[in-house]
C-alpha cells in the first residue's frame, strides 16, 4: 500500500476498534433469539461495554470476512438469573382494561427514567410480581460472527443510537439497560 496508509484487510480486530458484525444469537438448543439477518451489520466499538464481555472477547484477533461460532457462558454473557430480582407493583398501577398474563413482557422504568424490560411472574387478587432479569440472564449463548467491516468511525454516542447499539436490532449482545 502507499506509505501512511493502513492495511485494514489483514489488520486483526483490536480492544478499542470499531467494526460491524453479521450475528445469529442461539440458545444451546439451536433456537435462534436473535440474528441480523436482512437487517444491517451491528456497528459497536470493541471492549467498551456497548456488547457483552464474551461478545467483545470473542471479535478480537479477528480479520475483515472471517467467521467463526462462540459459547458464551452466562458470566460473560448476561450473568446468572437473580430470584431476588423480583418487583411488586399493586394491580391498580395496570390499566382495568389490560390483559395480564403469566411471561408477558413489559416495559417498566426505573427510578432514573430509564426503560426496563420486564416479564409478569405471577398475579394475585392484589399484586403483580414483575420479573427484571434479562431475559437472556443464566443462559448460555450462541453466537455466529462473521466480520462484516473494520477500520469504522465509532457509532456516534453509544449503545441506543440509530447507528448501532440497542435500537440496531441486536437484543442479544447489547446491554443498555
Amino acid at each position: 500500500p502507499p506509505a501512511g496508509r493502513k492495511r485494514v484487510m489483514s489488520e486483526a480486530i483490536k480492544s478499542g476498534d470499531t467494526i460491524a458484525v453479521d450475528y445469529t444469537g442461539k440458545f444451546e438448543s439451536g433456537d435462534v433469539f436473535d440474528s441480523s439477518e436482512g437487517r444491517q451489520p451491528l456497528t459497536f466499538t470493541v471492549d467498551t461495554g456497548m456488547l457483552i464481555k464474551g461478545f467483545d472477547q470473542a471479535v478480537i484477533g479477528m480479520k475483515k470476512g472471517e467467521s467463526k461460532t462462540v459459547t458464551i457462558p452466562p458470566e460473560i454473557g448476561y450473568g446468572p438469573r437473580d430470584e431476588e430480582a423480583m418487583v411488586e407493583i399493586p394491580r391498580t398501577q395496570f390499566p382495568q382494561d389490560m390483559a395480564l398474563t403469566e411471561g408477558l413482557e413489559l416495559q417498566l422504568q426505573n427510578p432514573a427514567g430509564q426503560p426496563v424490560p420486564a416479564r409478569i411472574a405471577s398475579i394475585n387478587e392484589t399484586n403483580v410480581t414483575m420479573d427484571v432479569n434479562h431475559f437472556l440472564a443464566g443462559k448460555t449463548l450462541v453466537f455466529d460472527i462473521t466480520i462484516a467491516e473494520t477500520g469504522l468511525e465509532p457509532p456516534a454516542g453509544s449503545c441506543g443510537t440509530k447507528s448501532g447499539g440497542c435500537d440496531s436490532g441486536c437484543c442479544g449482545s447489547c446491554k443498555c439497560n
